[in-house]
């Protein structure tokens, strides 16, 4: 019965806010409370909930303050350089915008973190589709996969928490990967082309006056209210790089002076502390790396300086604040939200036995690719259920099974980790409302663009990993 509930559970969830029929947010809660109920254990959702909450508040605090921190680094010019450099290279041209924006979210995701990633891949590219009036869910996605490819380094986490369960190195888990990642993530970059193309047809290939948009603010994904102002996220959104509607082509802005995408005059910019803010954070993510002090005890105090030192006096320091106040608790509200889901699913019982069912109805005759079993379980499991769930909990069960057919743990783990495309997607991880909320998309619309691509590159990289005899 708890196995029939919980996916009726997801299913009830996804369906609701694909068809935009409630928010992400009241559904994350009200759904879950309500199968809570029907499982006969509403008196006890207010402990289910404070222990969902209570392990997804360290995420939230580190969200917090990773976008307050990266914020002010977009403020002060810090990404000026990079946004450039794309600037140089995509042009005004769809595809490139495109690519471009898979290879910035790889590049950046060496760092280990999603919510980083999105940050500043967004930051970076928004302003280029938003001025061609590009698809917004064809930059979220692209982005969500890349990063997915590369949040299987072993200090990205599910590589970590494979080793960690079936009591592997990591190293061994990843290093004889890569060739099969690889293939992800050039199947990521092919997409992208694809996507690009299809996107260059829609509206063409632009000069860079005709380019320009008739708008006075700042254009910086995260500067608060009135940064996006004028523009409705739905229509901006809706509908994926097919959409057959044409967009308007924009008007060049009087006295334009080239196609920028953040403001080179904004009040904010600190050229003078460039380099100090450059070194402070290559400090922060060489102490993320290193793990000297929890992630968010590291941004809070990251944050903290880059405030005092880029903006001494008290009303710019509160100015900044306000300034992403909107992102930090549209952000924060969807985590805890999230909390009341995993809260349920984890204290009902109902994810053990979603699981339990699931291995129970694996065929013996399929004992001997208990690696291959893994890699497509992978795949729906990280999608459904948060990592600790996955690679705690049913992992070890899958690797025993193994086990018993002469397949290694190794083959196991390395199999684990081709889901994570498509689990960077997943309601259940907290980055993904970093991506969608600061690209203004719609949670449903990202769903419904992403989730058929994001599967078929975990395909590509498990049937990579089986090719090479890695899997």
């Amino acid at each position: 019965m708890l196995t029939i509930l919980g996916f009726a559970m997801i299913a009830t969830f996804l369906v609701l806010i694909m068809l935009k029929k409630m928010s992400p947010i009241s559904a994350l809660v009200l759904i879950p409370a309500l199968f809570c109920v029907f499982v006969g254990k509403g008196a006890e959702l207010g402990d289910y909930v404070i222990d969902g909450v209570t392990g997804l508040a360290p995420t939230a605090a580190m969200l917090m303050f990773a976008i307050v921190y990266f914020g002010v680094m977009i403020d002060v010019g810090l990404f000026d350089p990079i946004v450039r450099g794309i600037l140089g290279f995509c042009k005004a041209d769809p595809m490139r915008i495109v690519v471009g924006t898979a290879v910035l979210a790889a590049i950046v995701s060496l760092d280990g973190d999603g919510s980083t990633t999105f940050m500043i891949t967004v930051s970076a590219m928004y302003p280029l589709y938003k001025r061609l009036r590009m698809s917004l869910v064809v930059m979220t996605g692209v982005a969500a996969m890349a990063n997915g490819v590369m949040n299987t380094l072993p200090w990205g986490g599910p590589t970590a928490r494979a080793a960690t369960a079936l009591k592997v190195d990591a190293g061994d888990i990843f290093v004889p990967m890569i060739p099969a990642l690889a293939m992800g993530l050039v199947f990521v970059l092919a997409l992208a082309y694809v996507l690009g193309r299809r996107e260059r047809r829609r509206l063409g290939v632009l000069t860079l006056d005709e380019a320009l948009v008739e708008e006075t603010e700042t254009v910086l994904v995260g500067a608060g209210a009135g940064a996006v102002a004028g523009a409705d996220a739905g229509t901006r959104s809706s509908g994926g790089a097919g959409s057959g509607t044409d967009a308007s082509r924009a008007e060049p802005a009087p006295g334009g002076d080239g196609f920028q995408g953040l403001d080179p005059h904004r009040p904010t910019l600190r050229p003078r502390l460039y380099w100090f803010n450059a070194l402070l954070t290559v400090g922060l993510m060489t102490a993320m790396i290193m793990e000297l002090l929890p992630i968010p005890v590291l941004f809070l105090l990251g944050a903290a300086l880059a405030l005092a030192v880029n903006f001494p006096h008290m009303p710019d320091q509160k100015a900044r604040i306000a300034a992403h106040a909107e992102n930090v608790l549209n952000v924060s509200g969807m985590v805890f939200a999230a909390a009341v889901f995993t809260g349920v699913l984890q204290g009902t019982g109902m994810v053990d036995h979603m699981a339990d069912w699931l291995v129970g109805n694996i065929p013996d005759g399929m004992g001997p690719h208990m690696a291959l079993v893994t890699g497509v379980l992978s795949i729906p499991l990280t999608y459904f259920m948060s990592n600790d769930g996955f690679y705690f909990g049913i992992l070890p069960v899958l690797a025993e099974a193994g086990q018993a057919h002469g397949v290694s743990s190794l083959e196991i783990a390395r199999a684990s980790i081709v889901g994570q495309p498509l689990h960077m997607s997943s309601p259940l991880v907290p980055a993904v409302y970093v991506l969608v909320g600061m690209a203004k998309v719609e949670f449903g619309d990202h769903t419904r663009f992403v989730v058929k691509w994001a599967a078929l590159t975990s395909l590509v990289v498990l049937g990579a990993g089986l090719v090479f005899g890695t899997v």
